[in-house]
């Protein structure tokens, strides 16, 4: 009798799973869809509400279509609470998709979201009733009729709204085509009459939306690889812009490094003079970062192009290249620093708008040197003036820009002028070129490459010969 039995359940199990297989793999992929959407709702950078709304009622859809396959029922023991779970999660289902047919635009504009608000009310309704207390009649009344007059809404306001988007057409015939089947289901259902085609109709809506996601996902990506592609190319022009290594001196050794935090940068540095007894070097930092920055630094270059003829005064060049500026650069302003350099009388003068301090190092010391004044590109009447200094036989001059000082540790910690000063004199041994290297090694193993702004500097060690 046993072996019977187990014959006959093992039977009864296979014709089941048979019958029940489509609606097995329909529930599993519906609710996977369900499951990604949600997830992607969230990791998007602004919250997608019409995906997730999406996404829940898939989830419900899908876990719905398990709860109707008699293959589940052989499974799990009767119980009134399995019975009840079973007939009042089909009232939660509306829910997500009412608040999904408003973030999608298929409701109203200006009442969809208070619509779907009063539509989600009976239904937790009867879902809490039916949970409670069973099934009832004219629970399952109440639920067709609703089903049934929001359907038909939703079916005359898609196809009164014009659209000429194809990706819009095709969600809208999916989902006129799940309307037209649910309609049919609940006036069917409300006669005791029960079809099971719906699930194929939710299943043909949500691979349209599929489709125009994979779509859209594809085109992404081919305007993703085109910007990259800009980006590259515009790397390569601001890059172009950058002079030169400084020539062969005898007076003067340059060293230059200029580290952009993304493709393009707002950082900028020129030798606006090079010969063998004069040099003038010039750093510049525009605000923010990215192609902005880029193009205002391109400005910068222009700028401070056109002022070549007041190289030998830093004041008055960076009068002028801020008369340039002034109302050209859509309100960001720019940081800079000249410094030039005589090698014939050993001077240096030096002027800076609103940039860090130079350095210059002499005998083991690290002085400041500070002649500030207003940013460039923010007010026309800013007016700058010049210090100068003797220069010394092994001299050595730091020009750099915030994001050296800025640069922050793990535990947010900037690197700051002090660290700076110290590094500076522990690298005063080296090469312009090497301690160049050493300051960009040390500030990358403080951030722990973890860049959060650009970073430039100038070396300048100067060498008098007799």
């Amino acid at each position: 009798m046993y072996a019977g039995d187990a014959q006959l359940t093992a039977s009864q199990v296979l014709r089941t799973f048979h019958r029940d297989e489509l609606y097995l793999f329909l529930g599993a992929a519906c609710t996977t869809f369900g499951l990604i959407s949600v997830v992607f709702a969230f990791l998007t950078r602004k919250f997608d509400a019409m995906v997730f709304w999406l996404g829940l009622f898939a989830i419900l859809y899908g876990q719905r279509m398990w709860l109707d396959l008699g293959l589940l029922r052989l499974m799990i023991p009767p119980s009134d609470f399995f019975n009840n779970l079973h007939d009042a999660i089909k009232y939660l289902v509306p829910i997500p998709a009412f608040f999904y047919f408003d973030a999608a635009g298929f409701l109203p504009r200006l009442s969809g979201r208070r619509i779907a608000l009063a539509l989600s009310i009976p239904f937790l309704c009867l879902f809490a009733g039916t949970f409670w207390f069973g099934n009832r009649i004219s629970f399952e009344l109440i639920n067709h009729l609703i089903v049934i007059l929001t359907l038909v809404v939703l079916i005359i306001q898609a196809v009164a709204r014009r659209q000429t988007d194809r990706d819009y057409i095709l969600v809208r015939r999916g989902i006129l085509v799940f309307a037209a089947f649910a309609i049919f289901e609940n006036i069917a259902g409300a006669f005791g009459h029960f079809p099971n085609g719906e699930p194929l109709a939710f299943t043909f809506f949500l691979g349209t939306l599929g489709y125009v996601a994979a779509k859209r996902s594809l085109h992404r990506d081919q305007q993703f690889n085109d910007l990259q592609k800009e980006l590259e190319i515009a790397r390569r022009i601001q890059t172009s812009i950058l002079p030169s290594p400084y020539p062969q001196s005898a007076h003067f050794q340059v060293a230059a490094r200029y580290v952009p935090m993304t493709a393009v940068a707002g950082d900028f540095y020129d030798f606006l003079i090079s010969s063998e007894t004069e040099a003038g070097l010039l750093i510049a930092d525009v605000s923010g970062h990215g192609v902005p920055a880029a193009l205002i630094a391109s400005m910068v270059k222009l700028a401070a192009t056109s002022q070549r003829a007041n190289a030998s005064d830093p004041a008055q060049l960076l009068t002028g290249m801020n008369s340039v500026l002034c109302g050209n650069t859509q309100d960001q302003f720019v940081t800079a620093a000249y410094v030039y350099l005589d090698a014939a009388t050993s001077t240096l003068r030096y002027s800076a708008a609103a940039h860090p301090p130079m350095l210059l190092l002499r005998a083991g010391n690290v002085v400041e040197v500070v002649e500030n004044g207003l940013m460039l590109a923010a007010f026309s009447f800013a007016t700058y003036a010049t210090v100068a200094h003797p220069l010394e036989p092994g001299d050595r001059l730091l020009l750099y820009t915030d994001g050296i000082l800025e640069a922050a540790n793990a535990q947010g910690e900037e690197f700051g002028s002090t660290r700076l000063h110290a590094l500076l004199r522990d690298v005063a041994h080296l090469s312009a070129e090497d301690s160049a290297d050493r300051i960009i090694s040390s500030l990358e193993q403080w951030s722990s490459n973890s860049q959060n702004d650009d970073l430039t500097l100038l070396i300048c060690d100067y060498q008098s010969v007799g």
